[in-house]
């Protein structure tokens, strides 16, 4: 049986930041990225529209590219349907990106962190949850963009973002009380670390910016020594790595986006 890849799903092009970190841990592995760009975003989307479409969708894309695992960086996509993904493809194991909100509250000293995510991630029950299950005793908030994801789709192709737009989306996440700051900021969507400079620079004050990305990359390095160590694995006669867009439309900035990545338009 020929090495069967990774497949990588997102909504647009923010899971490239986990695909970047996948590649250092699985040099040796087969990807292919999967942007559900006719559909971006999914922050604007209601929620059983959205999960039906993710799920059907991913039954065309199985089908099609037959991977080893499925990872799934969206957070949005996550925390909505990859409980219902499992049920519906027992066969294939799915790596999912929930925001990092236990180790934000193993690391803050002032107890004040802040969430920042889309829309959707914020108002999700699981997201509460988490904070119950693992950060009682701190001060959570919860910050739903509109426009950052927006902003990084255009940051990445273009080289050039607002940063006064960046400021305003970001403002939301600095708190001060009694005395303490928020000293932590949860990167809830793949997409905002291609902005965490900009971040940085529009901050007004330091804090550390907690990108998933690596936990994520090594989640499915794990699950795939457990499943098939590499050894294991024949090699297949085709081992580029390829992006596949729903919407079929990829523009000139895009192309020479996924071509810096390393990543042929299937």
């Amino acid at each position: 049986m020929s090495d069967r890849p990774v497949l990588m799903f997102d909504s647009g092009i923010g899971g490239l930041t986990v695909l970047r970190e996948a590649r250092v841990l699985m040099p040796d592995r087969r990807f292919i990225y999967v942007a559900d760009d006719a559909a971006f975003p999914y922050g604007d989307w209601e929620e059983p529209a959205l999960n039906a479409r993710i799920i059907e969708l991913f039954g065309d894309l199985l089908k099609r590219f037959q991977p080893e695992i499925a990872v799934i960086p969206c957070n949005t996509a996550s925390t909505l349907s990859l409980a219902a993904l499992r049920e519906t493809y027992p066969g294939t194991p799915f790596v999912g990106t929930v925001p990092a909100i236990k180790p934000a509250a193993e690391r803050t000293r002032s107890g004040l962190v802040s969430v920042l995510a889309t829309p959707g991630t914020v108002k999700r029950q699981y997201t509460r949850d988490l904070i119950t299950q693992w950060a009682q005793k701190c001060h959570v908030r919860l910050v739903g963009s509109t426009q950052l994801a927006r902003l990084a789709e255009i940051y990445m192709r273009d080289r050039f973002v607002d940063e006064e737009a960046v400021r305003a989306e970001i403002a939301p996440c600095f708190i001060e009380q009694d005395g303490k700051r928020t000293d932590i900021v949860v990167l809830a969507c793949t997409h905002y670390p291609f902005l965490v400079n900009r971040m940085r620079k529009t901050a007004p004050w330091p804090v550390d910016w907690l990108d998933p990305a690596e936990a994520i990359a090594r989640r499915a390095a794990s699950l795939l020594s457990e499943i098939r160590p590499r050894s294991e694995a024949s090699p297949s006669s085709d081992m580029r790595d390829l992006a596949f867009f729903t919407s079929g439309k990829v523009d000139f900035a895009t192309q020479r986006l996924l071509q810096g990545f390393g990543l042929t338009l299937a």
